[in-house]
């Protein structure tokens, strides 16, 4: 199964951030995958950015959030942009 912490992107911080809403391990964030990982941990803290979703998103697909293609950051800074508080 292994730990969040063991994904990319994700450190101490998301990880506690993830457990705090609910998702517990890699399994499980990949079964709710990233946007609404996102929308649960933005209703905890409200400074949750694009860079954490870009974040989440990486850490789903098993890659660097630098090593996404331009369609999904577009896709992402959409869904971003018309859900952000």
């Amino acid at each position: 199964m292994g730990k969040l912490e063991d994904l990319p992107n994700i450190g101490k911080v998301v990880a506690q951030q993830l457990i705090q809403v609910g998702i517990d391990d890699p399994i499980k964030l990949k079964e709710v995958g990233a946007k609404e990982a996102w929308l649960k941990i933005q209703q905890i803290d409200e400074s949750a950015c694009i860079h954490r979703l870009y974040a989440l998103e990486g850490a789903v697909e098993g890659i660097k959030k630098t090593q996404l293609d331009y369609e999904t950051k577009a896709e992402l800074k959409q869904f971003y942009n018309e859900h952000k508080l």
